[in-house]
């Protein structure tokens, strides 16, 4: 099968994925976690593993301390994205107010989809996205109910993070996350375009 995982980002070598937790008040409340006042950030770098469909942003120029009325002008496009999380680990890290990246940063752990042009969609905030394994429906999101909009995003990870070309923002979640399992055939659309499809190994 045909995969769209990462091959096309390989010639960013010095980008950063940066992760924003919690950005869909339904899926805070399915894992029995606060709903957050400002965005929860995470890095992830280059088991009980779960699915968490996202929309990514690509960033199209450097910029620091961005104001949240220019942050539009900073991304041009967008895809899908898999944070794949180590459940098991996570829960063990959070019971002890440890840092999550070993539940976060492992190998191949963020599978990223072609991008699009932002352009390309007339209301980003009216945007469906939709997750499938072995062909049935296991995320249905919307981006009208975003917590925090991409432009309140790249405008407080740029308060304490350099956004660089080429970086990718993972928006948040919405509910119906659940397990992977190896052989698992997942595919993944925007907008009712199949941007990712691919199996677990």
């Amino acid at each position: 099968m045909q995969s769209n995982l990462i091959p096309h980002i390989q010639n960013y070598k010095r980008m950063k994925i940066i992760a924003i937790g919690r950005n869909y008040a339904e899926h805070a409340k399915e894992l029995n976690n606060p709903i957050p006042t400002t965005p929860v950030i995470f890095l992830k770098p280059d088991d009980d593993v779960h699915f968490e469909l996202e929309v990514v942003l690509k960033i199209c120029k450097e910029g620091k301390h961005i104001a949240e009325k220019f942050a539009a002008n900073y991304y041009d496009e967008i895809g899908l994205g898999i944070d794949f999380t180590a459940r098991d680990i996570q829960s063990k890290h959070k019971e002890k107010g440890l840092p999550w990246e070993l539940a976060k940063a492992f190998d191949n752990s963020a599978p990223i989809s072609t991008f699009l042009p932002k352009s390309d969609f007339e209301n980003l905030y009216d945007l469906n996205f939709e997750l499938q394994i072995n062909e049935e429906i296991r995320q249905k999101g919307h981006t009208k109910d975003l917590l925090f909009s991409f432009e309140k995003i790249i405008s407080f990870v740029s308060q304490y993070i350099t956004l660089k070309k080429g970086d990718l923002i993972f928006t948040g979640t919405p509910e119906g996350v659940g397990k992977i399992n190896k052989g698992d055939k997942i595919a993944a659309w925007l907008e009712g375009k199949q941007l990712l499809n691919f199996e677990a190994k």
